[in-house]
C-alpha cells in the first residue's frame, strides 16, 4: 500500500530509541525527511542520519531540550529551512515506578511527570501549528498510553498525566479541524523498550521491588490483569505502523481518535 508520504516533512520527538527511533526509520523508508529530535543523540539515531544524508527521505538529527520552549522552536526553524511541515510526533515520555505510594510522590516529581509527559508536547505542537495552517494541512499524533484510562497507583503521577495528554489532544483536534489538520493519539500497553525492559525499566524495578528476576517481572506484567491476548509485548515498530497510517491521507477523515495497541490488556469496551 503506497501511503502517499514521499516528498514531506516530519518533526519526532523522543526520536533517539525505541518506539520513537523505529517512527524515525520507518518515516524514512517511506521517503520522508525527518526532523528527529532528542535530548541525546544516540550512537543510533546519529548512524541512522549519517547514512540518510542526501536521501529523499533523510533525517536529521537534532540535539533539543523540550523541556524548554527554545528545543521545540529550533525544530520548528529547521522544518521551515525545508520549506513545509506535514507530520507532528509527539512521542517523549517518561515514567517512573513510585514503589512508595502516593504520599511518597513529591510536588518536584510531579511537575517533572507533568513537564515530561505533557508540557513536551504542548510546546513542540505549539511551534510546528502555525507552518500547518499556513498549507491549511497537517496531521498530528501523539504518543499517549493504555494508562491515560487506566490508572495505576504505582504509576500515579505518569497516569495522570498521560491522561491530560489524550484530553489535549481531542481538545486541540476540534479546534484545528476545519483548518485541514487532524490531531490523534495512540495509546501503547507494555511495548519492548528500554522504559519496560531496560535495566532500569519498569520490569527490573518491580523484580527488585518483589525479590524475582527481570524474566519473571515481566510475565507477570503479561499474565495481571487477564494477561496480555496475544501473550506478548508490542514491538516498536508496530506502533509505527499505526503512526504512519494514521500521517498518511489514507486516514484523512480520521481525527479526534485515540488508537490502543495493547495486545489485548484491556478487557472492557
Amino acid at each position: 500500500m503506497d501511503l502517499g508520504l514521499r516528498g514531506k516533512v516530519a518533526i519526532v520527538t523522543g526520536a533517539s530509541k525505541g518506539i520513537g527511533l523505529a517512527i524515525v526509520k520507518a518515516l524514512a523508508a517511506e521517503g520522508v525527511r525527518v526532523i528527529a529530535g532528542a535530548r541525546d543523540v544516540t550512537g543510533e539515531l546519529s548512524a541512522l542520519a549519517g547514512a540518510s544524508a542526501g536521501a529523499d527521505g533523510g533525517v536529521m538529527a537534532m540535539a533539543v531540550d523540550l523541556a524548554t520552549a527554545d528545543g521545540p522552536r529550533q525544530m520548528a526553524a529547521r522544518a521551515e529551512e525545508l520549506g513545509r511541515l506535514d507530520i507532528l510526533v509527539n512521542n517523549v515520555g517518561a515514567l517512573t515506578v513510585r514503589l512508595g505510594g502516593f504520599l511518597s510522590v513529591t510536588d518536584e516529581q510531579w511537575q517533572q511527570s507533568l513537564n515530561v509527559n505533557l508540557m513536551s508536547a504542548v510546546r513542540t505542537t505549539r511551534a510546528a501549528l502555525p507552518a500547518m495552517i499556513a498549507r491549511g494541512s497537517g496531521a498530528i499524533i501523539t504518543i499517549s498510553s493504555v494508562n491515560a484510562f487506566l490508572p495505576d497507583p504505582g504509576i500515579i503521577d505518569y497516569t495522570a498525566s498521560k491522561a491530560a495528554l489524550t484530553n489535549f489532544s481531542k481538545a486541540l483536534s476540534k479546534e484545528v479541524g476545519p483548518r485541514g489538520i487532524r490531531v490523534n493519539t495512540v495509546s501503547p500497553g507494555p511495548v519492548e523498550t528500554a522504559l519496560w525492559l531496560g535495566p532500569d525499566g519498569v520490569a527490573a524495578t518491580v523484580a527488585k521491588a518483589t525479590g524475582v528476576d527481570r524474566e519473571t517481572a515481566r510475565k507477570q506484567v503479561v499474565e495481571q490483569q487477564g494477561g496480555l491476548a496475544t501473550g506478548r509485548f508490542t514491538r516498536p515498530d508496530e506502533v509505527a505502523d499505526l503512526v504512519l497510517f494514521l500521517a498518511s491521507d489514507r486516514a484523512g477523515n480520521i481525527t479526534g481518535s485515540d488508537f490502543v495497541i495493547d495486545g489485548g490488556l484491556i478487557k472492557t469496551l
